[in-house]
């Protein structure tokens, strides 16, 4: 095929027949096309020796192809968790991505993120919880035109702006798994003040217990903060309780640990004197002893499909055979070592 000067998108979308939309799918490894149209585009971009042209994309977007993640979370595990499955969607792409940790509690935090985003000039903003829950946040980047998908453990907005996760069914069967073993002695150690995440997880333990006809007392309920140190803080709290819980559910891995580690400082063996479920399933689950039994939260998943939302632009209606990325995720129990029937 004759080349006549540099070729530009618009020339591998004329001859290929299909829009420029799907050319930057094509660019952007978009699983979103099928594979006759990829290797349709694909062929033309071949004998063109089309080159995209970020800077000027971006120039005339009056956008960068930068994709942001914004968060004020405490553990660290589930950041880099949410990093990995942005950088898999944006993997080969002209994208690339920036982080952005914000104080939820500050009184400048809606100016200084807008300074962000303006200075940025981003293309779009994943926003983890709790920062996603804010609808303010959300309200100020449409304002802005920067495209965002909220990440939660609830439905936050429209499917093209949000990905979600059934944490209250999740944590509802993991309970109803303790109590199938012959727990009665439940504690909770329930997630901060402010997280959704700690409030669905919460009312998915205390549905179970409630349908189980087991009274809930507050002294088996405890607070943490996502953290080792403060699942450890909780759990003292909660083995100091007479007559002791036989079965502990911690609303994360990490605080999970800590319950581990101040079983194991009274001389208690898990699971024959107390058992222990988290939630999340990251790395450290498998790797203590024993394993722990907990609920995988899919968040590497989620964080790859609201990162697909932002750079394929889905919420916008055209005649591409493009499946939307999903916008709900089930969490699963995670059976493992951590849960025996009670002693006594």
């Amino acid at each position: 095929m004759e080349k006549t000067g540099q070729p530009t998108i618009n020339d591998v979308a004329r001859i290929a027949g299909v829009s420029k939309k799907t050319v930057s799918r094509v660019i952007n490894r978009s699983p979103l096309l099928n594979d006759d149209t990829r290797k349709k585009v694909e062929d033309v971009i071949g004998q063109l020796g089309y080159v995209p042209n970020p800077q000027a994309r971006a120039l005339a977007l009056r956008r960068n192809f930068l994709v942001g993640l914004v968060h004020d979370n405490p553990n660290a595990q589930t950041v880099m968790n949410v990093q990995q499955g942005m950088l898999e969607a944006i993997h080969d792409s002209e994208f690339e991505m920036v982080v952005r940790p914000v104080d939820r509690g500050s009184p400048t935090m809606l100016e200084d993120l807008r300074l962000f985003l303006e200075r940025q000039r981003l293309f779009g903003v994943l926003l983890m919880p709790p920062i996603s829950e804010n609808d303010a946040v959300a309200k100020l980047c449409s304002n802005l035109g920067c495209r965002y998908v909220r990440m939660g453990s609830a439905e936050l907005d429209t499917p093209e702006h949000m990905v979600a996760s059934n944490d209250r069914e999740a944590v509802r069967e993991a309970t109803q798994y303790l109590i199938a073993q012959g727990h009665r002695r439940i504690g909770l150690i329930a997630g901060p003040h402010g997280f959704r995440s700690a409030h669905e997880r919460r009312l998915g333990f205390e549905e179970a217990m409630r349908d189980a006809g087991i009274s809930l007392p507050r002294s088996m309920i405890a607070e943490g903060n996502y953290t080792f140190e403060s699942g450890l803080i909780a759990a003292e709290r909660l083995l100091d309780v007479v007559p002791r819980p036989t079965a502990i559910f911690s609303s994360n891995d990490e605080m999970a640990a800590g319950v581990i580690h101040a079983a194991c400082q009274r001389g208690l063996v898990v699971p024959r004197d107390l058992s222990v479920i988290g939630f999340d399933d990251t790395p450290i689950a498998a790797h203590m002893w024993p394993p722990l039994t907990t609920v995988r939260w899919p968040i590497a998943s989620m964080a790859r499909s609201a990162a697909l939302k932002l750079i394929t632009g889905i919420a916008d209606n055209d005649d591409e055979s493009a499946v939307p990325e999903p916008s709900m995720f089930l969490s699963t129990l995670i059976r493992r070592g951590s849960v025996s029937t009670p002693v006594d």
